[in-house]
């Protein structure tokens, strides 16, 4: 198959993928490597489709049809030890943990895909972090990053937020204005 036709096949993995798809998994599918599929993603992008990367692999960013999601932000504060807490917390009270954001002094806003929304998710998250020997991108800041956040409705976000303050997670307002 020409490059052309595996793009067509890539896309059309994603769209019937009932979940991400690794680029291991599209290479061997494809018949090419890892890195010509890095590449065609990236063409796939520049041509206009919403392909997102996360920890388990890539997923074409849909809107949702219904039901209509509640999202918020949530500035949070904690150590590399209590990553997994957070995360966990989030999602055992249905929500689902969209992307991280930190403020780096050189480089501005850097922001990281993660869509982790089970236990699963998260655990795999750390693996990826363990297996690649790297620190997540709140080690740039102390500690300090934003979540975007994505539950079923209002409620839901209520629960997630006060349970994120009771655990301590959240920035309180003495912390942003010093």
């Amino acid at each position: 198959m020409n490059a052309g036709e595996r793009r067509q096949k890539i896309k059309q993995m994603l769209l019937s993928a009932p979940g991400p798809v690794s680029a291991t998994v599209l290479a061997t599918q494809c018949g090419v490597s890892r890195q010509i599929i890095v590449g065609d993603v990236a063409l796939l992008r520049a041509g206009g489709l919403a392909v997102l990367a996360t920890p388990r692999g890539y997923v074409l960013e849909t809107q949702p049809a219904a039901p209509v999601f509640a999202h918020c932000s949530v500035a949070c504060r904690h150590a590399n030890d209590r990553l997994l807490e957070e995360l966990y917390t989030i999602v055992d009270l249905g929500g689902t943990v969209i992307d991280v954001t930190v403020e780096h002094a050189v480089y501005g806003q850097l922001c990281g895909q993660l869509h982790i929304s089970s236990r699963f998710d998260a655990d795999e998250f750390i693996k990826q972090l363990s297996d690649y020997q790297v620190k997540p991108l709140s080690d740039l800041t102390g500690g300090i990053h934003l979540h975007r956040i994505r539950a079923a409705d209002e409620a839901a976000l209520g629960r997630i937020i006060t349970a994120l303050q009771e655990k301590q997670f959240l920035v309180t307002e003495s912390e942003k204005e010093g």
